[in-house]
């Protein structure tokens, strides 16, 4: 096309060619300019709808008046072809200046500055670039950079509310194919999905990257590997490649590179402030270093008063650190950052001040403090245990620096924090520092001071959040998860001491001494919100839930003293444990898992959420997560298996429980669930091994005799049941817990209720309410046990008080005090009331129940059937029984179990199906056949099956 003219433009030579088309350099025979056609490629011009996206969107474009955007000044067409005239720019492309070499800083934030302020334009107007890469910056001969090609740009739309942190987003790129450059595209682009001006900002964070280190960050041989570079790999570090690159540049690339869009960059004008304070820095000779966004002297920190107790204090804390393992005197380089994959051992404070109240005490600080990042991801206490024990070290052996190290190597972990903590006059000195565990190196150090003991904490808690920032995190997250430790856990050293000791005392002399220290905690600081929580945590472990509920229930009120983490963790527990209002509580946990997408606690209770919500299968995929996360958590495999049991996955549950054993993981649940594997797979031998196991045990001892109670009944023998609760409850008693105890009794009260023993079953009601008369399993047991006794007005009076003191309760008003009304009103002959009263509907009674042995006796669908009995429907009653037995694996060894068969034998024979009703009268009198002689039911389906033949 050279020599020809185009409308009223000759085209003197072609410049380059692209996937958008071709551009020439062509003369303006009207105006006498010159300028720059480009002519759209045979894809575009083709395809009728593209065409017209594409006229669209140029004609957005070129409303944009910038100097550092190159000007559109017209769309024409030539014989069906279209072309765009825009202005001639003279230089070179960024990807020809860059040519596999760094550029010089100054130059590389010159242009920096420059597209950044173009891109803040063009966002302002509501458009954004999507193929924003070196090949599409221009720079000119006079240094001035410009934006070209906005053929794939998108004017944006107003957003539906589905992204709630962007005001302005664009439908899926192209019915959900992503369009663009892949090397330069951000994750969200990269995947199709909705993206905003974020994502031009991860695309000019690629172009920093490259400026600065002359490769692309995300490199491959495949396309496949560069998108999996994109949506999960870290690049080099710039420094790493280049190392005249400045700290505060890399940070800036690094930010600007966060995968997740809510923590980089929100504004190009935010970047552009970066950039030009950074400009502006170096052309005046100033250093910049990155501190987390904060003054290193901060309220309650000391400025130290003269160079010479400046180099004092460094000595000082060199010394200790010395002497907490091998101080390295190397500079940090920022190349050795992490990344959010990276795991981290917490080492113990090194304290040589000789005041034992900072023993322990500042790691379970820095512990809380780091805690809120969630970027770090410190290695739990699980982890640590079992590497120590592959050591051949007990658990609580001394974590320190040269033992923490060990553990990171043996762990696979990246690197092990350490602090020191000395006198120096009146001032304290503290120090962190994080080192490579394989080569020993320095990653990142702080050094602070506190001008008195009350202090410490507060300089303890800026020295985290800078260290946080020097390992890598972004500043976003770092001011946005950043609550002081005096807020966050406790001003007084004493209270938070008890506190660490009280987590000390669960991985060695267990709950009971750990309930001691966290009740000491609470006392020496009333608002000791983590304390309270933790207190509530040791008396769950006790079975004690009513004096769990009062400690979640006083953190809750506390909780604005916490991390953001920890408000989560005090919130879920309160909704899910005091309130019992599921839906909410499952909603903080999501919350909590995006907040922190490897924080295996959210992951665990989410779990055990959905199975009280009866949805065994979210169950089961959220704990293979949280296994996934911790293999070495001894609670991650007891609940999968839980989990797959109630799913009927038995030879699964079996493999879990093995593969935990096998990591020399052992507790309560492992033996619990291997019992009740052995009694729905009929193996006598296996069950009396883990009843021999629990029973040898004195603080398990009460579950094993409960498990043993419910199998004897379940079989028709009472009075080995009845003697085996009596065990049960003084083994509870004996470990000083009345609520357990209790709740032994209400069970067995519920059980002889529905044996038919009406005089047993008042019995052990009012036992139980004596003992433990504000507990809700208890209230709510023995309310159903007085209304299946005919106590009509006491169970009504239970009910009636039950709904006012949980009126929030999912299991409460969903499941209990619906099948209570049930039975009231077949206790009133109302068998049409009572059908009308059967509103539980759905997965929740298939649901784990906190305060039951198993995890849930269906006593909906038991009282359901017995209603439809009544109110002459056989195949209703049918459905309702055959529900309890095709759940073996839900409702275990709970007497349900057994009256589910009569019931079954008595809805066939409703329906008048002979067969099948003495098949199944046939069923449960050999399941009983040694049973006790004087049981009411048995008595009575006896007379009914010889009435039947």
């Amino acid at each position: 096309m050279i020599g020809t003219t185009v409308s009223h433009y000759r085209i003197v030579e072609k410049l380059g060619a692209g996937g958008m088309g071709v551009v020439y350099k062509a003369e303006d025979t009207v105006l006498g300019r010159v300028v720059a056609l480009k002519f759209v490629s045979p894809e575009i011009n083709n395809n009728r709808s593209a065409l017209e996206r594409f006229r669209r969107e140029v004609r957005a474009a070129s409303t944009l008046n910038h100097p550092n955007i190159c000007t559109i000044y017209d769309v024409g067409e030539q014989d069906g072809t279209t072309f765009i005239i825009m202005e001639f720019l003279d230089g070179m492309a960024l990807k020809t200046r860059i040519s596999g070499r760094p550029m010089e800083t100054a130059e590389l934030l010159a242009v920096g500055v420059d597209i950044a302020d173009a891109l803040d334009a063009a966002h302002g107007a509501g458009i954004v670039h999507r193929d924003i890469k070196p090949g599409n910056i221009f720079v000119t001969k006079r240094g001035h950079s410009k934006i070209l090609d906005f053929g794939l740009a998108k004017v944006l739309e107003a957003s539906s509310g589905s992204d709630a942190d962007s005001t302005q987003s664009l439908s899926k790129s192209d019915g959900g194919n992503a369009v663009g450059t892949i090397a330069y595209m951000s994750p969200e682009q990269a995947l199709g999905l909705k993206v905003d001006a974020r994502s031009d900002l991860f695309s000019f964070g690629v172009v920093l990257y490259e400026m600065a280190t002359g490769r692309s960050a995300f490199t491959g041989t495949t396309s496949a590997a560069i998108f999996d570079g994109i949506l999960h790999g870290a690049p080099v570090a710039p420094v790493s490649l280049n190392p005249q690159t400045p700290p505060e540049l890399e940070r800036i690339i690094n930010k600007a590179l966060e995968k997740d869009k809510a923590l980089r960059y929100q504004s190009a004008a935010e970047l552009r402030s970066d950039l030009r304070r950074l400009q502006r820095a170096l052309e005046s000779g100033r250093t910049v270093s990155y501190s987390g966004g904060r003054s290193f002297l901060r309220k309650g920190m000391t400025p130290v008063r003269s160079s010479w107790l400046k180099l004092l204090a460094g000595v000082v804390l060199v010394m200790v650190l010395a002497a907490a393992g091998t101080f390295s005197y190397r500079r940090w380089q920022q190349s050795s950052r992490l990344n959010d994959r990276d795991t981290v051992v917490l080492a113990d404070f090194a304290n040589s001040t000789g005041d034992p109240v900072f023993d322990d005490t500042l790691k379970q600080a820095l512990s809380v403090s780091l805690g809120q990042s969630p970027f770090l991801n410190i290695l739990s206490d699980d982890k640590v245990a079992s590497t120590l024990q592959l050591m051949t070290k007990p658990a609580n052996t001394a974590l320190t620096a040269p033992v923490a190290r060990e553990i990171c190597l043996r762990s696979g972990s990246k690197a092990y924090i350490a602090g020191a903590i000395a006198l120096l006059g009146n001032e304290y000195v503290l120090g962190l520092k994080a080192v490579n565990c394989q080569g020993g190196e320095v990653l990142a150090q702080q050094q602070v001071t506190a001008a008195s003991k009350e202090k410490v904490l507060s300089a303890l808690s800026a020295a985290a959040a800078d260290i946080r920032g020097s390992l890598g995190e972004s500043l976003a997250t770092v001011q946005k998860f950043d609550v002081p430790l005096e807020q966050a856990t406790t001003s007084s050293l004493e209270a938070l001491k008890e506190y660490s000791l009280q987590y000390k005392a669960m991985s060695g002399q267990g709950t009971a001494d750990a309930l001691r220290h966290g009740l000491r905690a609470i006392e020496l600081d009333p608002k000791f919100a983590m304390a309270y929580w933790a207190v509530g945590g040791n008396y769950d472990s006790l079975s004690e839930v009513g004096q769990a509920s009062e400690y979640f229930a006083k953190a809750f009120q506390l909780r604005e003293h916490t991390t953001e983490r920890e408000k989560l963790l005090i919130t879920s527990y309160y909704y899910q444990d005091v309130t019992g209002e599921l839906d909410k509580a499952a909603q903080v946990y999501r919350d909590w898992i995006e907040s922190y997408p490897r924080d295996l606690i959210a992951y665990g209770s989410l779990a055990i959420l959905y199975l009280q919500q009866g949805e065994i299968e979210k169950s089961i995929e959220t704990n293979k997560q949280f296994l996934q996360l911790s293999l070495d958590n001894v609670v991650a495999y007891e609940n999968l298996a839980q989990a797959l049991l109630a799913a009927q996955r038995f030879d699964e549950a079996r493999k879990t429980l093995n593969d935990a054993q096998a990591r020399n993981l052992d507790d309560l649940d492992i033996h619990v669930y291997k019992y009740v594997l052995g009694f729905v797979g009929n193996d006598g031998p296996g069950m009396a091994k883990e009843i021999s196991w629990l029973e040898s045990k004195p603080e398990y001892a009460t579950h094993g005799f409960s498990l043993e109670s419910d199998t004897e009944a379940y079989a028709g023998h009472l009075q080995k049941a009845r003697a085996l609760t009596e065990q049960a409850v003084n083994a509870a008693l004996r470990s000083e817990n009345k609520e357990n105890a209790a709740l032994a009794l209400a069970g067995a009260a519920v059980r002889e209720a529905g044996f038919g023993n009406a005089a047993e079953a008042k019995k052990y009601s009012a036992e139980a309410l004596k003992l433990a008369p504000l507990s809700q399993g208890v209230e709510v047991q023995a309310a159903l046990a007085l209304a299946l006794a005919g106590e009509a007005g006491s169970a009504q009076t239970l009910s009636q008080d039950l709904a006012k003191r949980w009126p929030l309760d999912t299991q409460m008003q969903s499941v209990w005090l619906p099948t209570i009304a049930v039975q009231l009103a077949l206790d009133k002959k109302s068998a049409a009331g009572a059908v009308q009263r059967m509103n539980v509907s759905g997965t929740i009674e298939l649901g784990m129940v906190p305060f039951l042995s198993n995890t849930s006796c269906l006593y909906s669908a038991y009282v359901r059937g017995n209603a439809e009995l009544a109110a002459g429907d056989g195949d209703a009653a049918a459905g309702e029984f055959q529900r309890i037995l095709d759940h073996t694996g839900v409702v275990w060894s709970c007497s349900t179990g057994a009256m589910a068969k009569l019931g079954l034998a008595r809805a066939y024979a409703l329906k008048a199906d002979r067969q099948k009703a003495a098949a199944a009268y046939r069923d449960f009198l050999a399941a009983w056949k040694d049973a006790d002689a004087d049981v009411p039911i048995l008595e009575r389906a006896k007379a009914e099956s010889t009435k039947l033949q």
